[in-house]
């Protein structure tokens, strides 16, 4: 399982979380070298500084009076340890790296408590032996005056994100459009042109697209009227030559027969030349059941006293498609097993959950096609059984599966386990049902 995302918005956006990331470290541990550090540094001297100062003299000397005249001045307070406890000392945390600090500067093994909160106060005992503990108020600074610092990283990230997500948002917005209208491009429909928008290179990249479509919409109009013209002038001569078989003798009716034969086969192949061209994209949509489409199809065909058909229909939610298509591509499977497989045969669906997707197969009992023919049997031309003869243009699969790729299907053949072919298709639903049994 590969952890990289695979897309241009997912991977720009990793790309900038993490040079953000690595901007966000650097720009922190910058400000914490050349200006918290600093100034811990100078709270821890001039913190040592005034301890050393009271020092100077007798502590313990000192009357009341002189003691609430120092805190009414400077705010610092001596306290016993029991009333340290009392006075917040119990709420304080030890800080090994300020004690160490203080200890340097004042020569001596001093402990150093800190209590923040709304009254930062720090603690300070000037020797292990000593029972005095010494309270120095600092204003000013406390654990909420970081919160501006941490806020600034938490905006500037934000921002940063966000820019990035709408810089890249903006960027892959025209390349969604381009990769929607070249997959309806595959299937054989034309959208209007792409607005020219983004940055210089998408631009030139959807101009370039809107040309290509254009030709070949051009080259598909050009062939569909190419072969109407030349079924045209085909019918032309002939209904001439039928015409003129009529006008036979009696004792040559066999000829006239043959003729009319050949002709027959003549203007089927016409018809599927054009069939092969025009794909019936004007046909609209339709949302509809294809288990109502099969048995429709299934009750016309089981009349005939040769040829058997066996249902096995799930349960399948409604599909969007072109009846008529849908029906023309039935009708040649169904068409197709008769002649290159049994005389009975099978219709299944299904519906295929892990791709959203309804199957639909005939399966036939005849001997099946070797697993390296079937990619073949979809060209132009091609076959399914040339030891049965010539009949046909070979085209009925070739237009069968345009048909299934302009639904955004796949054509599905496979040979059974137990024996025959299954030639099916399978067509992605729009939607995802809300439960299927």
């Amino acid at each position: 399982m590969r952890l990289l995302p695979k897309s241009t918005f997912s991977q720009t956006i990793v790309l900038i979380g993490l040079l953000l990331f690595v901007n966000q470290v650097v720009s922190y541990l910058s400000i914490a070298h050349y200006f918290i550090s600093p100034s811990y540094n100078q709270i821890n001297t001039l913190v040592s500084n005034q301890v050393a100062t009271l020092f100077v003299s007798d502590i313990t000397t000192f009357s009341q009076s002189e003691k609430r005249r120092l805190f009414e001045r400077t705010g610092i307070r001596f306290h016993d340890e029991v009333s340290a406890m009392h006075a917040g000392l119990s709420e304080a945390t030890y800080y090994a790296f300020m004690a160490q600090s203080v200890s340097e500067k004042l020569g001596t093994d001093t402990e150093v408590r800190i209590k923040t909160g709304s009254d930062y106060m720090i603690w300070i005992r000037p020797s292990p032996t000593s029972d005095i503990w010494i309270s120095i108020p600092l204003v000013g600074i406390g654990e909420e005056e970081l919160s501006p610092l941490t806020m600034y990283f938490i905006v500037i990230g934000g921002l940063s994100v966000l820019g990035g997500w709408l810089f890249v948002r903006r960027l892959n917005k025209p390349l969604q459009a381009l990769q929607r209208a070249a997959k309806e491009v595959g299937r054989g429909q034309f959208p209007e042109a792409l607005p020219l928008e983004g940055s210089t290179e998408i631009i030139s990249v959807t101009t370039a697209f809107n040309h290509m479509s254009s030709n070949i919409k051009q080259l598909e109009s050009d062939r569909i009227l190419m072969t109407a013209g030349i079924s045209h002038d085909l019918r032309t001569p002939l209904t001439r030559i039928r015409l003129a078989s009529e006008m036979l003798p009696d004792d040559q009716e066999w000829i006239k027969q043959g003729i009319e034969h050949d002709i027959e086969d003549m203007n089927e192949i016409i018809n599927q030349f054009i069939d092969y061209a025009r794909q019936d994209q004007q046909e609209q949509f339709e949302m509809i059941n294809i288990n109502e489409l099969i048995e429709e199809l299934v009750m016309a065909h089981n009349i005939e006293d040769t040829h058997r058909i066996k249902l096995c229909l799930q349960e399948v939610p409604p599909i969007r498609l072109r009846v008529i298509g849908i029906k023309r591509v039935l009708e040649n499977l169904i068409e197709n097993a008769f002649r290159y497989g049994s005389q009975n045969i099978e219709v299944m669906t299904h519906f295929e959950p892990k791709t959203v997707s309804v199957f639909c197969g005939v399966r036939d009992y005849g001997k099946g096609i070797e697993d390296t023919q079937i990619e073949k049997l979809f060209n132009p031309f091609v076959q399914g059984d040339k030891a049965r003869g010539t009949q046909g243009s070979g085209l009925g699969l070739a237009i069968t599966k345009r048909i299934i790729e302009s639904h955004g299907g796949q054509m599905a053949f496979y040979n059974h386990k137990n024996g025959g072919l299954v030639a099916g298709f399978s067509l992605k639903l729009h939607y995802k049902p809300y439960r299927m049994k």
